[in-house]
């Protein structure tokens, strides 16, 4: 594992970007408006799935801010990468680093779940007047701690 993490940080694309002044933080400044296009689009859906604003029709917000956070989802995750080449060996050193990851991953497949599990349908019919099921607000409510757990951990 350390050799391929030396080589990973030994690699052209590694020094590129850590010897640019100016792309690295093009690359930082990209992973953060992805996180903040992800969040931002997350918790307003996550707080409308648990009952905030019962007047804002759920199917057409969430699949607009499903959209915006599937976009800030992917330029997090690319730009992140980025990042992390520069330094995978101090990356996977750290706990908070390892933790967010694992979060990370946690809240992307809770959301996956939640999308093919009939959620279109559970929102149409809570448009309709019917309560949303059990497990789409326990999926939204795990989506809204993880999400902002992985906010803390940076």
């Amino acid at each position: 594992m350390e050799a391929l993490l030396s080589t990973l940080e030994a690699s052209a694309l590694a020094t590129a970007l850590s010897g640019s002044v100016w792309v690295y933080p093009l690359v930082n400044a990209g992973h953060v408006l992805g996180v903040a296009l992800l969040v931002g689009a997350i918790v307003p859906m996550d707080l409308r799935l648990l009952g905030a604003w019962p007047a804002v029709p759920l199917a057409p917000l969430c699949r607009v801010l499903a959209g915006c956070a599937a976009a800030g989802l992917l330029l997090a995750a690319v730009c992140g990468a980025l990042l992390f080449v520069t330094g995978a060996s101090d990356y996977l050193a750290s706990n908070l680093f390892v933790a967010k990851m694992t979060l990370v991953a946690l809240a992307t497949t809770n959301a996956l779940t939640l999308r093919l599990s009939g959620f279109h349908a559970c929102l149409r019919a809570a448009d309709a007047g019917q309560a949303l099921p059990h497990r789409v607000r326990a999926g939204a409510a795990v989506s809204l701690l993880a999400w902002l757990v992985v906010l803390i951990l940076g």
